[in-house]
Order: C-alpha cells, then sequence, then structure tokens
C-alpha cells in the first residue's frame, strides 16, 4: 500500500508541478479550445486569474514530489480539480480523460492521509 501512496504522490505531484511551470512559462504549446471553452479561458487569462492557479499548481505539485506537507497540498489542489473537473464537464468534454486521471489519485490520496482530515469531520470540535 506504501509504495502505491508514493507512486500516487509522485504521478499526481508530477502533473501538477509541470502543468503549473507550463502555464506560469510555457514551453509546450496546447490546441486552443472552441466556442464557450475559449471564451471562458480567454476571460481568465485576460485577468490574470490563471497566474494564481498555475502558482497554486506549482506548489501544491512542489509539495507532493517532495513528500512534505502532503496533506496541505491536495487541501491546496482539490478546488483546482474540482474546477478543471466542472470546466471539462461542462465546455471541454474533449480533453477529461486527464482531469478524470487526477481526480482518482487526488481521492485516494485523502483516502490514504485520512487521519490528517479527521478534524474536518468532526461534529463538536473542541474550542481553543
Amino acid at each position: 500500500m506504501k509504495v502505491a501512496i508514493i507512486v500516487a504522490r509522485v504521478l499526481l505531484g508530477f502533473a501538477f508541478t509541470f502543468s503549473g511551470l507550463n502555464g506560469l512559462h510555457p514551453f509546450m504549446t496546447q490546441p486552443l479550445p472552441t466556442g464557450d471553452a475559449l471564451a471562458f479561458f480567454g476571460i481568465l487569462m485576460a485577468n490574470h486569474y490563471l497566474t494564481v492557479i498555475f502558482t497554486i499548481q506549482l506548489v501544491g505539485g512542489i509539495l507532493l514530489l517532495i513528500g512534505r506537507f502532503v496533506p496541505l497540498a491536495l487541501v491546496l489542489l482539490g478546488p483546482v480539480i474540482v474546477n478543471i473537473l466542472m470546466y471539462h464537464a461542462f465546455l471541454w468534454p474533449h480533453a477529461a480523460i486527464p482531469a478524470a486521471i487526477v481526480t482518482v489519485l487526488e481521492l485516494f490520496l485523502i483516502w490514504a492521509y485520512r487521519l490528517s482530515f479527521r478534524g474536518l469531520f468532526d461534529s463538536a470540535p473542541e474550542m481553543a
């Protein structure tokens, strides 16, 4: 099981490190989407919203790769993955397979590190 966790962590970390670096300093070109997906992508680019997202991807990916603060990395990448899923589900379904893969890896890692998240599901948390 430990090997599966390490493999999932490294794969997810590599995917987001690579994606974050490519978003901040493009070194690989990708075909642009069309229609509403292109309009949405254009708005995000024009307002520098994607710069923040790519930075979060890079930080989360690096944390996963080095194996430090993994629960924090999973929390940072969770909303990014949800947005990627929604983008592909509603606007650009042609490239949904990588989104599904990172979702499965994220969910597996959340399950593997579930003890780190147990406080989130405490119905009556203690006050400090």
